[in-house]
């Protein structure tokens, strides 16, 4: 076995990727790569017999390697034919390569199982054998589209008001009137900007097709947002802005409820996003209650962290 640093082996990365059972689009290179400039590029290649067998994405701050730093997750990348044996000696080998490098501890953030094509846990045992902390939990709240349990009265109501109001939903390119929005109401409610400026919004969309902003109109304007990450297994609530004029008629409510029982009806999970904050710390229990009104519960996204000494 073989581990090599990721020195712009693009083509290789992403078919690898086009095949793994557990990669999503996040760590495809056109994406990871917009904001190369705030992170010190880390990735490896694992290879067997000169076969690619995983990947990790991942960047290094001082002493400390992220998997990955940038992303809402990393986790190694593996082929359909790795198997947890595999895994155990890729973790051994890699904490021998980091030592060596002087790289003293590795943070890891694992791809939430909801997004893989077939069970990819192997990571986890191996670390577990690697006595890895889980150092953060995050409480991230689905839909299992086989099983959704029902609406709340709440959001029926909600739903019904925006029909009788004759909101209107449909896909957008005006990533700049969902920013005006999406702007106003993080400042307005927790004093931050988003996480990606507009412009980097549309430079991500552009190079990802599976990015998509749809929008509820109220006549012909539009009075609230999403964004969506379209994964192979889960569609994702990247970004949600609303206006008052939404919050009176319901329209966020139409808008989350068109994508979830039509837009993306055909992926087996519908995910919102993370309630808490402060390393997990903080739990935002009316966040999270508006979550589960459309009929979702918790899946958990969590942190580890390995000694490399």
């Amino acid at each position: 076995m073989m581990i090599t640093p990721y020195t712009g082996q693009t083509t290789e990365w992403n078919q690898f990727l086009d095949q793994s059972r557990n990669g999503t689009f996040l760590f495809k290179r056109a994406y990871m790569d917009y904001h190369a400039d705030r992170f010190v590029d880390a990735s490896l290649l694992v290879k067997e017999e000169d076969q690619l067998i995983a990947m990790l994405p991942a960047n290094r701050q001082g002493d400390t390697v992220v998997s990955h730093g940038g992303l809402t997750f990393g986790g190694l990348v593996l082929g359909n034919k790795t198997g947890v044996a595999n895994v155990m000696e890729i973790f051994d080998q890699l904490r021998d390569y980091w030592a060596a490098q002087g790289v003293k501890k590795l943070i890891y953030k694992p791809v939430p199982h909801i997004y893989h094509v077939v069970p990819s846990e192997e990571d986890l045992y191996a670390l577990h054998r690697l006595q890895a902390k889980t150092v953060r939990v995050d409480v991230s709240t689905t839909i299992d589209q086989s099983h959704r349990l029902s609406l709340s009265k709440g959001r029926k109501h909600a739903l019904g008001k925006a029909r009788k109001a004759g909101v209107t939903i449909r896909q957008s390119q005006d990533y700049e009137a969902c920013w005006k929005m999406l702007t106003q109401n993080l400042s307005d409610r927790h004093g931050v900007k988003p996480t990606h400026t507009v412009e980097e919004m549309m430079l991500l969309a552009s190079r990802c097709p599976e990015i998509a902003l749809y929008m509820a109109y109220l006549g012909e304007e539009p009075i609230a947002g999403v964004v969506m990450y379209g994964y192979g297994q889960v569609a994702h609530t990247q970004y949600i802005a609303l206006t008052e004029a939404a919050r009176e008629t319901g329209a966020l409510d139409l808008l989350l409820e068109t994508l979830i029982s039509q837009v993306y009806a055909d992926k087996p999970y519908f995910n919102f996003g993370i309630s808490t904050c402060n390393n997990g710390m903080y739990f935002n229990e009316g966040l999270c209650a508006q979550k589960e009104m459309f009929g979702g519960r918790t899946t958990i996204m969590q942190w580890l962290e390995m000694e490399c000494v």
